[in-house]
């Protein structure tokens, strides 16, 4: 799913392309993607763009008149854009947004039709902000305080919108790496230290990212909007070596997501139990990192 940084770099591309330009249609080739029904959606035909901004995981996009459309990527929608009008592509097209500079196409590469659009007022958008702190706009006694008022583990912690906006599996896989902490690490009992490691590794890792993304875009619209990057540490990296010790990255898997960590640098060298493969192995399930190095 696209994150603080991936979501930043469609916004500064989106801004360029579309803020004080009129929104002339829109194509949808989804019946599953519209999910409100008033404001109609061709109550923004013929409005000018004033806006786009992020709000935890979703895109806004801000009209005249204080009406807005809302964009949620999830795990598959992806933007493309066009300079010139182009239909909704048969294969995976979701819409086509028409302005008078060109075409955003949305797409959506799952048959599970989770991306989702939707128009609102200025009271429908605040009903849509989950109340996630904005990591850049919070000092680390703020961090810290957020952290405490809720007894998840870190992985958790990181991940809630309601907690914090913008991070998801991905990224917090980077940051738990930088801070050297465990996923399963319980946000409540981090001492002063641990919280602002935490806070600065957060905002690094997330600086770093957007860097970096900015740069492969390289004054394009971005296309490659992914969950995995062959620079990560950690994310995606199951087996192969952490940057930092050297071990191989472990990984724990669980519904339709996974977290990555390094057991020399996260859990003193303990291996966390994955639920679908230690309950297979039961007592022969390797409890530390020298018990998997020596089968």
């Amino acid at each position: 799913m696209p994150e603080l940084p991936d979501l930043t770099t469609y916004v500064e591309a989106l801004r360029e392309r579309v803020v004080d330009h009129v929104l002339e249609e829109v194509q949808l080739a989804s019946p599953f993607l519209l999910r409100t029904v008033e404001p109609a959606l061709d109550a923004l035909y013929g409005h000018r763009v004033i806006g786009v901004e992020r709000l935890a995981k979703q895109l806004v996009f801000s009209f005249e008149h204080r009406l807005h459309f809302v964009i949620h990527l999830m795990i598959s929608g992806r933007l493309q854009w066009s300079t010139a009008r182009k239909a909704p592509p048969k294969r995976n097209g979701l819409a086509a947004f028409h302005f008078a500079s060109g075409t955003m196409l949305f797409t959506e590469a799952s048959k599970k039709k989770r991306a989702s659009l939707r128009v609102v007022d200025d009271a429908g958008l605040e009903v849509l902000d989950p109340g996630g702190l904005e990591l850049f706009a919070i000092d680390v006694d703020e961090f810290g305080a957020r952290l405490r008022s809720v007894n998840h583990t870190l992985k958790r912690a990181l991940t809630d919108q309601r907690v914090f906006a913008g991070i998801g599996n991905a990224y917090s896989d980077e940051i738990l790496l930088r801070a050297r902490m465990s996923p399963f690490k319980q946000s409540g009992k981090l001492s002063d230290a641990q919280v602002r490691a935490l806070y600065e590794a957060a905002r690094v890792v997330l600086t770093e990212w957007v860097d970096i993304l900015r740069a492969k875009a390289a004054g394009k619209f971005p296309t490659k909007v992914t969950a995995f990057h062959e620079e990560m540490a950690a994310h995606g990296k199951y087996k192969a070596p952490c940057p930092v010790c050297d071990a191989p990255i472990q990984r724990i898997v669980y519904a339709e997501n996974e977290a990555n960590y390094c057991a020399r640098c996260q859990t003193d060298g303990k291996l966390l139990a994955d639920r679908s493969l230690s309950r297979l192995l039961k007592d022969n399930w390797p409890k530390r990192l020298e018990d998997l190095e020596n089968l």
